[in-house]
């Protein structure tokens, strides 16, 4: 299948991995990549020194386009994302910040840049800023999504921009693919579907739990991390987000949680400091770190909170990266030529 994000990333297939911290690590990321797919490397919980090895792991594993995610607004973020320049990644994609000059010396090397947008506002603004492509969060989206649904954000921001659109939030099989390029988008990136995959590091009792759990069972909260979040709803998760955490309890927690993605105390203060603005965001997001890792890396769901798709209500199997590839492939193949009787 060819599409504009195909051609534009080199790719074979319009499949994305997003970033996800804890998940999308080397393996996962080439796993998707070998596949035809694209695969994000997630920066957030990697030191500089990490982030460099796990760039050169990826290129051990495959000879195939990655990209890197980085989230601007965190401590370390601009450091991680200096040595995705140095390094020549392929594709970094940007999150919560200005990304001008991510864009500038990427294609300097001949880079790609994809922005991530929950609306119209920041996807013209990262267009004007020369991002080369969008991945579109719908509110079904695990953990950051926007306030509108993918059925409805995708074609108002693809029918106001000129470049390619990927959309994320509520995809996870050979429907949602056709759906999303009937709605204008050319690729989706399937968060939680890839997440379950047996390449995944996402610890098997949270996988199971997954699959267990139906698109009913998720909250979306702006009590759990400071921004409007997607989590599994579990006895843990509904006490997390009832309500917001005391601010003083939650910058302990985060210089806590600086210490668990090696990330110096002084650094994430400073961080706070130089953004008065927004350091209830950060406060509420470093808290929430001890939670994310007990659920993603542990498997604790009666002390941790995993981030995840409403899309969970379609995951019923823990199988491998190339067979999700090429059922969904498949899926859409058949489903395409099912809808041809319509015309007739």
């Amino acid at each position: 299948m060819k599409t504009r994000i195909t051609e534009l990333l080199g790719i074979e297939h319009p499949l994305v991995l997003p970033g996800m911290s804890w998940i999308s690590t080397p393996e996962l990321v080439a796993a998707v990549s070998n596949a035809g797919g694209l695969g994000i490397l997630a920066s957030g919980p990697l030191t500089v020194s990490e982030t460099r090895a796990a760039i050169q792991r990826i290129r051990e594993l495959t000879d195939k386009p990655f990209g890197i995610g980085v989230t601007l607004l965190m401590p370390g973020a601009k450091e991680n994302a200096e040595v995705a320049l140095e390094e020549k990644v392929p594709v970094i994609n940007f999150s919560l910040g200005k990304g001008d000059w991510l864009v500038k010396r990427a294609h300097e090397y001949g880079g790609k840049v994809i922005a991530t947008v929950v609306s119209e506002k920041h996807a013209l603004s990262a267009q004007a800023i020369g991002a080369d492509a969008l991945l579109v969060t719908g509110h079904e989206a695990a953990a950051h999504g926007g306030d509108v649904t993918s059925l409805v954000l995708v074609p108002a921001i693809a029918a106001k921009v000129s470049i390619p659109v990927i959309a994320t939030g509520g995809f996870a099989d050979g429907r949602g693919l056709l759906a999303a390029l009937a709605l204008g988008a050319e690729a989706v990136a399937m968060g939680s579907r890839f997440a379950t995959s047996a390449e995944s590091p996402l610890h098997q009792k949270t996988k199971e739990a997954v699959v267990a759990r139906s698109e009913q069972d998720t909250i979306y909260s702006k009590n759990f991390d400071g921004i409007p979040a997607r989590v599994m709803r579990t006895p843990r998760s509904i006490k997390a987000t009832r309500k917001p955490m005391n601010f003083l309890l939650a910058c302990w927690e985060a210089t806590r949680a600086a210490r668990m993605v090696k990330q110096p105390v002084w650094k994430v203060m400073i961080g706070m400091l130089a953004m008065m603005d927004k350091v209830k965001l950060l406060a509420y997001f470093g808290a929430s770190v001890p939670r994310l890792k007990a659920a993603t890396i542990d498997g604790d769901l009666q002390q941790g909170v995993q981030f995840i798709g409403q899309t969970q209500g379609l995951i019923h199997d823990m199988p491998g990266v190339e067979e999700i590839v090429q059922r969904v492939l498949r899926e859409a193949e058949e489903i395409h030529q099912q809808q041809q009787r319509f015309w007739q």
